[in-house]
């Protein structure tokens, strides 16, 4: 009977993921009501939960059976901003109880038993996530780095101590035991986790998990090239109004690689029939601006025509990122400095030309020939936009080249740590700490061009490095 209802419950959960929840959502999406959209998704969860415990299965089953149902819909990343906020409240609670159940003098009697217990869990648990981790071939240093990170005792575990409660398989004495193992292990986790970097790199100094690190890198790099590149060095469009979908025509036309956010449904799902890679979400949510990889981007470009919804937007960005850069349209001129101040790099208000100087300035940030782009623009304002419709009837000269997958950033020396300052070039050695090249520096209004390694780094020196944008960023943050 109990294997009758999991069959009827998974056949449910699948029919549900497939048809009835899409169409729900999307029918709660058209309204533009975050209330509603968010009450819908509470609703949908706790009733998969409790309908699941009512068939005899286990709530936490039901928990995550309807995380799979919402996930499967195109509003699953709204749905998990929405959702996330709920997250810090009941992680309280968790632990709040969890701290509850310890007695505190069985645990100070045992102490010893418990150290060691919890010795025990560290190295089991450590090794059993690395094999899981290395069984699906992952490079030698994210196995280690994993096995470290999950090696305390798990949420799911209070569960089954539960159940092992009420039907007597564990006694009073070894529940606490559970207990005072869990608690200890989730202490640890912090520090070891600050620490992990170190004893991975620590075990990888042994010749051959060192060699079997590159190979599985290059393995890896080469088997997952054209997926990682769809969210590297890319175009961020949030808007699908007239301008941001011109701007994806352009970005198509180019071959930039770019993903939208966009809250109108209909435009959504239409755009994805399409093949248009746009996603469902409020842009002012953290979990939309991690789905659309915003560290990794090259240039995002702020299309709404919410002036206040547009003001938090920019703010999130640039909390995420300060080297992407940031093109922002506006309705009205006095908007512009305060978005200025805020973050943006460009900011272009709403004027006859809005969607053509967008798509310009960007074309002109990712290197495409400046003859292309006027060229372009002139033939978007001639045929009204009739060029994006017909992609084919473009003659080959005028389609761009590949750009080059490189970044070029100004930082200026604001810190006056000695450990920076004062220093040579030769002594910083960026490219090996950080992974960066610095082209030349601006002193006073003078330009250096040729600073060699004997060149000396001196606080509000503008510098004009290249690298990888999560390298820059990290060097930002040392000299800032």
């Amino acid at each position: 009977m109990l294997l009758l209802k999991t069959a009827v419950v998974i056949l449910i959960t699948i029919l549900s993921a497939r048809y009835l929840v899409p169409r729900l959502m999307h029918g709660i999406a058209k309204t533009d009501s975050q209330e509603l959209f968010l009450i819908t998704t509470i609703t949908i969860c706790f009733a998969v939960a409790f309908l699941t415990a009512e068939a005899g299965l286990s709530l936490a089953l039901g928990a995550f059976l309807a995380g799979l149902v919402i996930s499967e819909s195109e509003y699953s990343h709204q749905a998990t901003s929405v959702i996330l906020p709920f997250r810090e409240l009941f992680t309280s609670f968790f632990f709040i109880s969890v701290g509850m159940l310890l007695d505190l003098q069985f645990f100070l009697a045992n102490i010893g038993i418990v150290m060691l217990i919890v010795v025990a869990v560290f190295f089991i648990k450590s090794i059993i996530a690395a094999l899981a981790i290395a069984v699906l071939k992952y490079p030698p240093r994210t196995f280690l780095l994993t096995g470290l990170a999950l090696f305390q005792v798990g949420e799911f575990a209070f569960i089954l101590s539960k159940v092992g409660i009420q039907y007597d398989l564990l006694d009073p004495e070894t529940n606490q035991y559970f207990l005072a193992v869990s608690i200890v292990s989730m202490l640890l986790t912090p520090f070891v986790i600050i620490f992990s970097e170190r004893i991975a790199f620590g075990v990888m100094k042994f010749r051959p998990i060192e060699a079997w690190d590159r190979k599985m890198v290059a393995s890896k790099e080469q088997d997952h090239s054209v997926a990682t590149d769809q969210l590297h060095n890319h175009l961020v469009i949030i808007g699908y109004g007239i301008n941001g979908s011109n701007l994806a025509r352009a970005a198509e036309f180019s071959d930039i690689p770019y993903v939208a956010v966009e809250m109108n449904a209909e435009t959504v799902k239409a755009e994805q029939k399409k093949g248009v890679p746009i996603l469902y979400g409020d842009a002012r949510q953290d979990h939309i601006m991690e789905a659309v990889n915003i560290p990794k981007a090259r240039v995002v470009v702020i299309a709404i025509s919410d002036p206040a919804g547009t003001k938090v937007v920019v703010q999130n960005i640039r909390m995420v990122s300060q080297s992407v850069h940031l093109i922002v349209r506006t309705r009205f001129v006095k908007e512009i400095p305060e978005l200025i101040a805020l973050g943006a790099d460009d900011v272009i208000p709403e004027e006859f030309e809005t969607s053509i100087e967008i798509f310009s300035r960007t074309l002109h940030y990712f290197l495409i020939p400046e003859d292309d782009i006027g060229h372009f623009a002139e033939i978007t304002r001639s045929n009204n936009y009739g060029l994006f419709q017909n992609k084919k009837s473009i003659p080959r000269t005028f389609r761009p080249g590949k750009y080059p997958e490189f970044d070029i950033t100004c930082l200026k020396v604001r810190t006056d740590n000695r450990r920076i300052v004062g220093k040579t070039l030769s002594e910083l050695d960026v490219r090996n700490q950080y992974g960066i090249n610095i082209l030349g520096l601006s002193r006073k209004d003078k330009l250096i061009t040729n600073s060699g390694p004997d060149e000396i780094l001196l606080q509000r020196d503008i510098l004009y490095v290249t690298g990888k944008q999560e390298s820059i960023d990290q060097f930002r943050k040392v000299i800032e």
